[in-house]
Formats: structure tokens, sequence, C-alpha cells
């Protein structure tokens, strides 16, 4: 058991690393609204989600594997300056979602302990549990992961199946339909937690933590990339499926606390329920924020063209660690804006794919195309034909998001 245990692990589990980082507590509350508006009618935006998500890890992977590490690319082509800009302005967002994994795991403790401890100090003890995972070894970091995302795939099936949901309407959500404009936005929301750029920049280096560096060693890679993805969708899928069965009918049309589901399936099904969700949320939150926050030092350090020795290095512990430091003062940042966990948790995602989604996935595409970088490796118009969908969709969502974001984040400060 042990030699399978590691031989699985020498091939695989980078993609659960993927998979882990987007799947936080923004995705289980996106997919929880879902059901709860519309039943079972957006599990097929699920499966687009998650096959535009493999999609861009693909893309990335290649660019590893054929070509160079998205950030240096950038650097190569735009100068140690302007990669600096792009580097630490995108790194803004990785500190944003930080702060709403800390205080959506504060938050899940208070709920648990009864409220015996506020979510605030809580939140700063996460922010310090996530500095020691992260520098830790990656081999040990990757089955971390991969553990975590087993557990949350046991923890939602459970709970699915003790919701009884009706299969034949479950069938029928993997049928495309759009019934309203919102349905449509809430598809977008769920695309946009699954294509998480930060991956864009971890795959293409950590491919070579994995040994893959040539031709033989794509199907390794795009079997990893459907095991990792296969399993967060089908998470997803049960999220949506709990929602519609037990939420829905019990009369929520929204998800306006940060309890609200919890509450919810603890009504129907018991306390037990209630536990296993703020489980889930704890697990799915701490998960993300490790990956998220290793983007920060590998593109600060590759835009300036400093050795990270594999994220390894001193400085790179230091930039993630000083990242997480001020990512972990999410009650500050509440008390300063006024925005409540549950509104962290959804507006600072979509303020990362308002702005930080467009512009990785128009690089990313760009450097796929590269044919002095990729060779023969590089798009041919059929890639391009179905890559290209993932920069018009972000370039769409942030022309018509930008405001509303930005003003839902900032507007409670103008008060």
């Amino acid at each position: 058991m042990k030699e399978l245990f590691n031989n699985f692990f020498d091939k695989y589990g980078l993609s659960f690393i993927m998979v882990a980082s987007y799947f936080g507590s923004g995705s289980i509350f996106i997919a929880s609204q879902a059901g709860v508006e519309y039943g079972y009618l957006l599990i097929w935006a699920v499966i687009g989600a998650v096959l535009l998500g493999f999609m861009a890890q693909d893309m990335s992977a290649r660019l590893g594997i054929f070509g160079d590490t998205l950030m240096t690319f950038i650097r190569k082509k735009l100068g140690k300056q302007l990669s600096l800009v792009i580097a630490l302005f995108l790194s803004i967002g990785c500190i944003a979602w930080t702060l709403a994994l800390t205080g959506a795991v504060g938050m899940s403790f208070e709920v648990l302990t009864g409220g015996a401890v506020s979510w605030q100090p809580l939140a700063v003890v996460t922010g310090i549990c996530a500095i020691l995972v992260g520098i830790l070894n990656y081999n040990y970091v990757e089955k971390v992961m991969t553990a975590m995302m087993f557990l949350l795939l046991v923890l939602y099936l459970v709970v699915a199946g003790a919701s009884g949901p009706d299969m034949m309407e479950v069938a029928a959500g993997f049928v495309p339909s759009i019934p309203d404009v919102n349905a449509m936005l809430l598809g977008a929301a769920i695309l946009g937690t699954t294509a998480l750029w930060p991956n864009f920049f971890l795959e293409s280096i950590l491919v070579k933590r994995k040994g893959w560096h040539s031709k033989k060693h794509v199907k390794a890679m795009r079997t990893d990339l459907k095991m990792g993805y296969t399993v967060g969708g089908i998470i997803t899928v049960s999220i949506i499926i709990v929602a519609a069965a037990v939420l829905r009918p019990a009369g929520y049309t929204e998800l306006s606390t940060f309890t609200a589901p919890g509450e919810a399936l603890e009504m129907v099904l018991g306390q037990w329920a209630m536990i296993v969700f703020l489980i889930g949320v704890i697990a799915a939150a701490f998960n993300s924020i490790v990956p998220i926050m290793w983007t920060v030092p590998f593109m600060i350090l590759e835009a300036l063209d400093i050795d990270h020795e594999d994220g390894t290095s001193n400085l790179f512990k230091l930039i993630f660690s000083g990242g997480i430091l001020i990512g972990m003062f999410s009650p500050l940042v509440a008390h300063i804006t006024g925005l409540s966990v549950v509104e962290m948790i959804t507006l600072f995602p979509a303020y990362n794919g308002v702005f930080g989604l467009p512009i990785t996935a128009a690089l990313l595409f760009w450097a796929v195309n590269d044919k002095k970088l990729m060779g023969v490796h590089a798009n041919d118009w059929k890639l391009n034909a179905v890559n290209s969908i993932l920069v018009i969709f972000s370039i769409y969502i942030a022309i018509n998001s930008a405001r509303g974001v930005l003003n839902a984040i900032f507007g409670g400060m103008l008060v």
C-alpha cells in the first residue's frame, strides 16, 4: 500500500494543488446559491467550467513543459520593470483572496464552537498555520492538499446522498439551459472560481517538480488534470444538489448569512449536516490559501530574474510569509470597509475575476502561441479556437462587471 501511495505521487498529484486553490469557500457559496435559485438547472455550467479550467491548466502545463514559466515569458517579452508591476498588481488579488479565506476559516470555527471564540482572532491563527504549512517541503504539501480534496469529496457526497435528490431532475441539469440573465451571471461566477488565474503561473512552474519536461510526459500531465478536475467537479455538483434538494424546498431564495446553508441542512438532516458543512468550508478555505499565496513570491522573483530555488529559497519564504501576514488581517479589513465575511468570500474572488483573470488569460494565450518559445508545440488553429473562449469570456466579464464589483467592495467606505 505504501509503495502504491508513493508511486501515485511520483506521477500525479499536481492537479490536486490546482483544484485545491480554486475550490475555496467562495466556490461553496456560489454553488450553493446556484442550487438555491435554480435547483439542478446549472449543473451543466459546472461541467463547462471544469472543461475550461482543464483547458487553461493544459495550456499552462504545456508552456512549462515545452517552453518556460509564464512569468519568465512575460519578463523576457516586457522587461523586468513592467513584469514587476504586473506581478505586484496581481499580488493584490492574491492577498484579497487570503483575506476572504482566513475570514471564512475563522467564522466557521466560531460557529462550530457556538460563539465561544470570535472569528477575528481565529482568522489570524489561520494565517499563521498557513505560513507553517506553506514553507514545508513541496511533496508534503501536495499530499496534504490531495488528502483534503478527497475529504471534501467524501463529505459532500455523503450529504448529497442523504438529501434525497430527484435523480431525473439531476440528469436534466446536465442539459444546458439559461432561464434568465441572473442564471447566466451565476454560471459565469462558477467559471470564474474554476479557471483560477494564479494556477496559470503555478502549473507552468511546478510541472518540472513532477519531472514533466518532454512530449512523453503530456499524457501523464493530462491524466493528472483529469483526476483533479473530476474530483473538483463532482464536489461542486454535489453542493448544487444539496442546495437544490434541501435549501430550495426549505424556502431559501438567497444565502445572506455565513451559516445559512448549514442551518438549513441542520433543520432537514440533523446537526451532523451542519458540522459536515462547516468542516468542508474550513478544509476548502484553508486548502486554497497556500497555493494562491505561493503565486506571489514566484511571480515577483521571476519578474526580477531572481532564483527562487523551486520555492525553497529564504527570500521566497519571506515574501510568502509576508503576504499571508497581510492577508490574515481580514478582521481589520472588515472593520474598515464594512464588509461581512460572506461579502468578502464572494466579492474578493469577483475582483480577481474582473482584473486578474483577463490579464493572465491573455498573457497565457500569447505565450502558448509564441512559436520561438514553443516551437512545434505552439497552439494550432484548433487549440486557438478552443483556448480563445477563455480569453474572450474573461474580457467580457471584466468589461461588464468591473464597476459593480468595485462599488460593492469600496462602497461601504464612502458611507
